[in-house]
């Protein structure tokens, strides 16, 4: 018994049993493998409900493309801005929603066509055989399927259903959100091809396609879309960046979508929408400039036909046509003066206007070239072109920006100094110039002085004639600039240059990406099993196995004993010849062994236990006893399980008297003892079920009776209560030669090993050993323990409990049923 006593301390200890639970998950593979099976199927009815999803990609470039006609002998300036930072511009401008509306709007992308799929609506854009006029000015209703049936080549009728009188319409010209009043219920209504339709939800014509008929039967549906929410959706899924690195001034404009002619035209409209925007912006200076030539020159044409009438009708009063020659070149020197007199003049009221524009404006993208007046001085043209520069710039960031971004205070800053350097500058050169204003006012004194004796009326004809002259002079300047600035501003072309428009030529598919569905389906379909018989195997604290007995504890393994169906528990008797008949005629021999190393004089005394009720020990207990009794041992089975006797029934004899009766006095041995039908086996029931049962069983006439018993019977055996439910077999333990702990696979609690281990340790329970009940015979299950095995399929009807609580319920039936199959 010593080699039994030196329990592993460590025993109890429960760690991750990685063996088990591969051993687990293979015992397990048929529901692994339906959960796979199950993730394929549903990864396949996602990749064919999904719709096909297509990426394409255009390239733009953004260049400083300088004008032909411009050169340095080009008398009006303008600023053409440069490439510095005009990339970030250009990707900032083709995510906002200015420039994404355009496009909206231009393609009038919120309204779509559809026809029914196999699993959805399919958006067919272009496809359509038809085309929908819609009239902006009215609302269309927002967000429901309208649908059209084709019922002749002429005729087709709108129907659709409404479950409400209420709906939200948009009026696309003013982009408002109006509510539309709609009928409840199915809608059907028919109309001819090309009729005005004005219904209270859809205002428009219906025109077909390249004019083809369209099959009768034929059915397709509208759907109008918030402006708003289309615009924002192209503003967040439109891709802009740069080519390559080596390649900085190339764009890579980028969309996914469910129809690929929609995404190309998209693209194409957006790279030309902001090609168009870049050259306005680009003119912008130039178009200011020829407004400010045009004002002028308005002015100048009606002051020209004026002194032109003036001449006509002097000529016609006066009779003078021409003066000496002499007069002439006085008059002409004159002319001269006053004309630069007109030059300084209009050039000192350019800069008043420009001031008091500066001071009084915040947009000054709308000033006009200096150069279109005369005005050369260099550092004011230079700083006119940095503030219209900048307000250009400040004004494209407007819609993607916040007023109060740094970006925005830092041009303004900007704007501001150069402002107050053009101010100097302006105050400067209006002093010059009104300096050169008395100068030519006083030498026009001078020579009219000289003509003062001249009659009046060639006087008069001079003075006309200088008048119209110098009108003369000043339209042709201005036409001149003018024609100059409308030649630069036709010969202008866009920064921003389409590479390589967006074109379907096949392919571009990105989703739904079948094989990362499938391959998802197969690693969801085998983790998330994997995951729950991991949680079911933390979580499930039974024994299942020989192996984990030998884990748990180092008492040995007496015998196994597997499932056998049988009516009642004497199957040894009944079916000698079965497999777990062959199984206890094992563990009589192992226990043989184990009893001949014990020095006991008389019978030896065997205790069978548990740890709680089921797990076969009465099962055991009698058919132990039977196969010690078949071969000629004489054989008592006490039945000292006194809170739920059972070894009664299986051998047709009543309860009413049995060992209780006996301890208490009430009884002789003799007349609770009965002779079985099995030779040399007798058996003492429990009797009634007594109030005091420990007490009994303390009893010294327990004592003697078990000393006389040892003197009477070669084998004594001992079916007691569980030692997990009650103390009672701890009481017992002390007559006992050998113990025997059932442990019944899938039913035991590992815990209860460890209780046997600490009473083993602490010397409560000497000489155990352990029979495996419910064995079944597995790949992944060991051989070896103990002196010897039973094999077979065995099969016990066990009580449920030992406490009055203990009644079996339907769901308990059930699961216990299936735990035994």
């Amino acid at each position: 018994m010593a080699e039994y006593e030196d329990i592993d301390q460590e025993g109890g200890r429960i760690n991750f049993d990685f063996k088990g639970y591969l051993f687990k998950v293979l015992n397990l593979w048929k529901f692994v493998l339906v959960c796979i099976g199950v993730a394929l199927i549903i990864a396949y009815f996602i990749n064919v409900r999904k719709q096909n999803v297509y990426k394409l990609d255009s390239l733009i470039s953004v260049e400083n493309d300088q004008n032909p006609f411009f050169t340095a002998n080009t008398s009006i300036s303008f600023n053409w801005g440069g490439v510095s930072g005009k990339m970030g511009k250009t990707i900032t401008t083709l995510q906002t929603r200015t420039h994404n509306e355009k496009v909206v709007d231009s393609l009038k992308s919120y309204m779509n066509y559809f026809v029914e799929g196999k699993y959805h609506k399919v958006d067919i854009y272009k496809d359509a055989p038809f085309v929908f006029e819609l009239d902006k000015s009215k609302p269309q209703l927002l967000g429901h399927f309208i649908g059209i049936r084709f019922l002749t080549n002429n005729t087709f009728e709108i129907y659709t259903e409404f479950e409400s009188e209420k709906g939200s319409g948009q009026l696309y010209d003013s982009k408002e959100r109006i509510p539309v009043s709609i009928p409840i219920g199915i809608f059907k209504q028919q109309f001819q091809i090309g009729e005005v339709i004005n219904l209270p939800f859809l205002h428009g014509i219906v025109r077909l396609r390249n004019e083809s008929p369209v099959k009768p039967g034929l059915e397709f549906y509208l759907r109008f879309s918030n402006f708003d929410s289309a615009v924002n959706g192209y503003k967040q899924g439109i891709g802009v960046k740069p080519s390559t690195n080596s390649s900085a001034s190339v764009l890579v404009l980028s969309l996914a979508g469910n129809n690929k002619s929609k995404i190309v035209d998209y693209l194409n409209t957006t790279a030309v929408i902001l090609s168009k925007s870049e050259l306005e912006r680009k003119n912008l200076y130039a178009t200011n400039t020829i407004k400010f030539i045009d004002s002028s020159l308005a002015a100048v044409n009606a002051s020209l036909k004026d002194f032109g009438d003036e001449m006509n009708n002097f000529r016609k009063e006066n009779k003078v046509f021409d003066v000496s020659s002499e007069m002439k070149d006085i008059s002409d020197k004159l002319k001269e003066f006053e004309s630069q007199k007109e030059t300084e003049q209009t050039k000192l009221n350019y800069l008043d206007a420009l001031e008091n524009y500066l001071r009084t404006k915040t947009d000054y993208t709308r000033i006009a070239a200096p150069s279109s007046v005369g005005i050369q001085e260099s550092n004011i043209m230079s700083s006119v072109s940095k503030i219209t520069a900048l307000a250009i710039e400040r004004q494209s960031m407007e819609y993607s920006m916040r007023e109060d971004s740094d970006i925005f205070k830092d041009i303004d800053r900007r704007i501001n100094a150069e402002k107050n350097v053009l101010l100097e500058t302006i105050d400067a050169t209006k002093s010059t110039i009104r300096a050169l204003l008395s100068n030519l006012q006083r030498n026009i004194a001078n020579f009219e002085a000289k003509l003062s004796g001249l009659p009046e009326d060639q006087q008069e004809f001079l003075k006309i004639q200088r008048k119209l002259d110098i009108s003369q002079e000043a339209y042709d300047l201005y036409m001149a600039k003018r024609s100059e600035a409308a030649i630069v501003k036709a010969a202008n072309v866009s920064d921003i240059g389409i590479i390589d428009e967006a074109k379907d030529i096949g392919g571009g598919l990105i989703g739904p990406n079948k094989s990362l569905n499938y391959m998802m389906g197969l690693m969801l379909g085998f983790f998330i099993p994997m995951f729950l018989i991991f949680v079911i195997f933390l979580l499930d604290h039974t024994i299942h196995g020989s192996d984990e007995v030998e884990r748990l504890s180092k008492i040995p393994i007496i015998g196994l004993i597997g499932k056998y169906r049988y009516h009642n528990n004497l199957v040894v008797f009944e079916k000698p010849k079965s497999a777990v008949a062959e199984s206890f005629r094992s563990i009589r021999s192992s226990l043989q062994f184990v009893l001949n190393k014990s020095q006991i004089e008389g019978g030896r005394t065997i205790l069978i236990t548990s740890s709680v009720s089921g797990e076969g020990k009465t099962f055991c207990s009698i058919n132990i006893a039977t196969v010690y009794a078949l071969s000629g041992k004489k054989t008592i089975l006490l039945g000292l399980d006194l809170r739920k006797p059972k070894i009664f029934d299986d051998f047709k004899i009543d309860n009413e008297t049995g060992i209780v009766n006996y301890l208490i006095g009430e009884k002789t041995f003799d007349e609770v003892k009965f002779h079985t039908h099995v030779e040399n086996l007798d058996v003492v029931t429990a009797g009634p079920i007594p109030p005091n049962p420990s007490e009994l069983l303390m009893s010294p006439k327990l004592k003697m009776l078990i000393a006389d018993l040892r003197e009477t019977y070669d084998i004594i055996i001992l079916d007691t209560p569980p030692l997990g439910l009650v103390t009672d077999a701890f009481e017992l333990v002390k007559y006992a030669d050998t113990s025997i702990f059932m442990v019944r696979l899938d039913y035991t609690k590992k815990g209860m090993l460890q209780l046997v281990n600490a009473k083993h340790r602490a010397g409560e329970i000497k000489n155990i050993h352990f029979i495996l009940n419910f064995y079944k015979h597995k790949s992944n299950q060991n051989y070896g323990y103990g002196y010897g095995y039973g094999y077979g399929y065995g099969y016990g009807v066990y009580g449920n409990a030992y406490h009055e609580n203990g009644k079996q319920t339907v769901f308990k039936k059930i699961k216990d049923f299936l735990k035994r199959i």
